[in-house]
């Protein structure tokens, strides 16, 4: 079992699977057998035999591929031991062998039926067998196959990359065993961390089925009325919750040279009545942008590209008549153009052509209930995790209003389909009695389905207040005697309101509640302090204030710590600077794979001051893999620290020390809050708080070699002279001061030596150049 499976939560339940075959090694059966593997199950991936010495190269070669990729395949590289490669030609017979076989060869309905005969002839019976097509229907897949080979068929369609990306269509058939859809339902949920919606067997499912109608429609029509790219990806991204690469960005990400192949697979399966075929003409430039290498970010540009001629580095983007290339200018919406509301209201050439686009993509959504989906609500998600909308087709609707949408449809002349109709000036979704609740295709409302296991902190809003709560964060009740607190701050930074709830909070759990869980359903955990605050209040002097501030965050952090009921951290996207150190102060951390945790302070110039060097400490001087001393704890993390590391999963976290072997990593988001909780009841009996620790400094001869490392470092020129003021600091915290090898210091030495080390590097020009060009770029500054 891999690092990424260790120790608890929904991740770590046995699976169903003790291994898994993965026919086709390109960008997806690699993903696949990756993710697959980062779940702990092992995997045998097979593909065509090699010329030469290696009849595996291809596989072998893929494998090597996915361990370089960025972002990673693998959340811990040992999983990649899990993965035996082979071929089809010599090793078929091993499918015997297996629980579960993926194919996800080429969109060649001849090449796939072809593998099914031989796999039915080897598998063991009863053994599923999935396709990760997005192209070919079902029914046609199992054509004039046995009848057993398709009571075992289905498809599992992953979206790319597999490891990031949440959605999983899965579709099976009239004769498909349903015992068969459970399971793997189950797994893909629970050990490989997916949403998985259910689709029919239509032509593109769900996701694809309505994302390439609309950029279909939004790259012809943006012909048609002679937009810009540019103007294009400002009406049709964040006004309507889409990312802000929009229609051609898009095209250009995922490859302009798989237009023409989606466009005829559609068109050639659709009803001829389908809206689709409305739309489904080729752009005149795309067959000579193709023609010449200009396939998107994977070729030399698409709609956009940079041009590096004479040494320069100018973005630009063609014109969508003539191909011509001109530096790209940014687009601007018109002033009620913010919203989707607004900019379809507009009364100017983007209102315009965002009321033909969406009007044509909502409407087709709509249109296709029951088709492909009998619940808006798996179609609302298929969008959200497939395309990255903030909201899907209905809740996109339920913004605009259905009433108000279906006049925008007539007023543009568009079909209004049955279910606007039926919907009339009601919403699509609802609450009642504090369940989410969706409008079916009869006019009714249903519970919005959740599967079994699944705590969402947005549905306990729905049933009540906070216990406690202000601007900057709130105290949940969410049941069983464990209470939940979340920061509410933009990016849920830290600053003073932020240590002044939680600190009320931690008083009210006492009295009232048997443990906290810390989490938030925000895409990120924590990005840190509020630098903005920090810079403003360095810019008036108010050093002293500053100085307070860290004071006061020890002291929390530390009652947190120690506080006579069990807490749990539930990280999941980036905890970094202080929402690494809140986590270090947990009893226990219940971490998603994806999250991204790190000490980054010395990036901005900084050290950690809320006890983050000392949990450290703590952590490699507590692990047995360890070597005995107190240099080797010192070096590790004044490593880590100063170099600003950032896991990139949780497996890595853990290996950076900040898991420990107790903590546990869930795969699917949706499961981390009830897994905290979880966590958290299992260490309610018996409960006491953690003893103070001592520490054992390296002293000066530490201080010495930390600081002779910095200084080759910086005649390198790998480090800045900054960096090595930085890290003078950190070593002094790390190695104990002015204490040497003889004597112990308490926890509150260490937060002393923090503290003289973050008020003195915040009042240097070059630490507060650093802030300030991290607030301006986004990046550090190297000084």
């Amino acid at each position: 079992m891999t690092e990424a499976m260790k120790s608890g939560g929904e991740g770590g339940v046995a699976s169903p699977f003790s291994r898994v075959c993965v026919i086709g090694s390109g960008v997806m059966g690699a993903g696949i057998a990756a993710q697959i593997a980062n779940a702990g199950v092992p995997v045998l991936l097979l593909d065509r035999k090699a010329e030469g010495s290696n009849p595996n190269a291809l596989a072998d070669g893929a494998i090597a591929k996915a361990l370089k990729a960025d972002p990673a395949a693998f959340m811990d590289p040992a999983a990649a031991k899990l993965i035996t490669t082979g071929t089809i030609e010599d090793d078929l017979g091993k499918v015997a062998d297996c629980d579960w076989v993926v194919e996800v060869i080429i969109e060649r309905l001849d090449l796939k039926q072809g593998l099914y005969r031989r796999l039915d002839e080897v598998r063991r019976p009863g053994t599923p067998v999935s396709s990760n097509t997005s192209t070919i229907p079902l029914a046609r897949l199992v054509e004039g196959m046995p009848e057993r080979f398709a009571r075992d068929f289905l498809i599992t369609h992953f979206f790319n990359p597999p490891r990031y990306m949440r959605l999983l269509e899965i579709v099976g058939g009239p004769l498909t065993d349903p015992a068969h859809v459970a399971r793997l339902t189950a797994f893909c949920d629970r050990s490989l961390g997916k949403t998985v919606v259910k689709a029919k067997d239509t032509p593109g499912f769900i996701a694809n089925r309505i994302g390439t109608f609309w950029m279909q429609v939004a790259a012809g029509v943006a012909v048609e009325q002679g937009l810009t790219v540019e103007e294009v990806d400002a009406v049709i991204g964040r006004p309507f919750g889409i990312p802000k690469t929009g229609v051609f960005g898009l095209l250009d990400l995922v490859g302009i040279d798989l237009m023409p192949h989606i466009a005829a697979s559609m068109t050639s399966l659709l009803a001829e009545g389908d809206r689709y075929h409305a739309f489904a003409g080729e752009l005149p430039l795309v067959p000579k942008m193709i023609a010449d290498g200009y396939t998107g970010r994977k070729g030399k540009g698409g709609f956009y590209r940079i041009n590096r001629e004479g040494g320069g580095k100018v973005k630009e983007s063609i014109d969508l008549k003539t191909g011509a290339y001109a530096p790209s200018r940014r687009a601007s919406l018109p002033p009620e153009g913010r919203d989707a509301a607004g900019l379809l209201g507009a009364q100017d050439r983007l209102g315009a052509y965002a009321r033909k686009v969406m009007g044509e993509t909502l409407a087709y959504a709509a249109s296709l209930v029951p088709e492909i989906s009998d619940d808006i609500s798996g179609i609302d998600r298929a969008m959200e995790l497939g395309f990255n909308w903030k909201m899907g087709p209905f809740a996109l609707i339920d913004q605009i209003g259905a009433a108000k949408f279906a006049a925008l449809l007539k007023q543009e002349g568009i079909a209004v389909p049955a279910l606007i109709e039926t919907a009339g000036d009601r919403k699509f979704y609802k609450d009642i009695d504090g369940v989410p609740n969706e409008l079916g295709a009869d006019g009714e409302y249903r519970p919005v389905p959740r599967p079994e296991g699944v705590l969402l902190l947005s549905d306990v809003r729905r049933k009540g207040k906070p216990v406690l709560s202000s601007k900057a964060g709130a105290l949940w009740d969410i049941g069983d005697g464990v209470a939940c607190f979340e920061i509410t701050t933009k990016m849920n930074t830290f600053e003073e309101r932020v240590l002044a709830i939680l600190e009320k909070s931690i008083e009210h759990v006492k009295e009232n509640f048997k443990a906290l869980v810390i989490y938030t359903d925000a895409t990120q955990f924590s990005a840190g302090a509020n630098l903005g605050l920090a810079q403003f209040a360095a810019n008036m002097a108010a050093f002293g204030e500053i100085k307070k501030l860290i004071a006061r965050g020890q002291t929390v952090f530390k009652s947190l710590k120690y506080a006579p009921f069990p807490v749990v951290a539930a990280p999941a996207g980036l905890a970094l600077g202080g929402g690494c150190e809140i986590t270090l102060h947990a009893d226990a951390i219940q971490a998603h794979a994806e999250s991204y945790i790190g000490l980054v302070e010395c990036g901005v110039g900084l050290i950690p001051g809320w006890g983050g060097c000392g949990e450290m400490l703590l952590r490699l001087a507590a692990d047995k893999r360890t070597p005995k001393g107190p240099m080797p704890p010192v070096r590790e993390v004044f490593e880590m620290i100063a170099t600003a590391r950032v896991s990139k999963s949780a497996a890595e976290a853990r290996r950076m020390h900040i898991l420990r072997d107790g903590d546990g990593i869930t795969m699917n988001r949706d499961r981390l809050l009830a897994d905290a909780k979880a966590r958290a009841l299992a260490l309610v009996d018996g409960y006491t708080p953690p003893a103070k620790p001592e520490f054992h400094p390296a002293g000066a001869g530490g201080k010495l070699a930390l600081n002779m490392a910095v200084d080759g470092m910086l005649r390198q020129g790998i480090a800045t002279p900054h960096d090595v003021t930085v890290a003078g600091w950190l070593a002094t915290i790390l190695t104990g001061g002015d204490h040497d090898m003889t004597e112990t210091l308490t926890e509150e030495q260490v937060l002393g030596l923090e503290q003289e080390a973050f008020y003195a590097l915040v009042q240097t020009v070059p630490t507060l150049d650093r802030i300030e060009h991290m607030l301006e770029t986004g990046k550090p500054l190297r000084n």
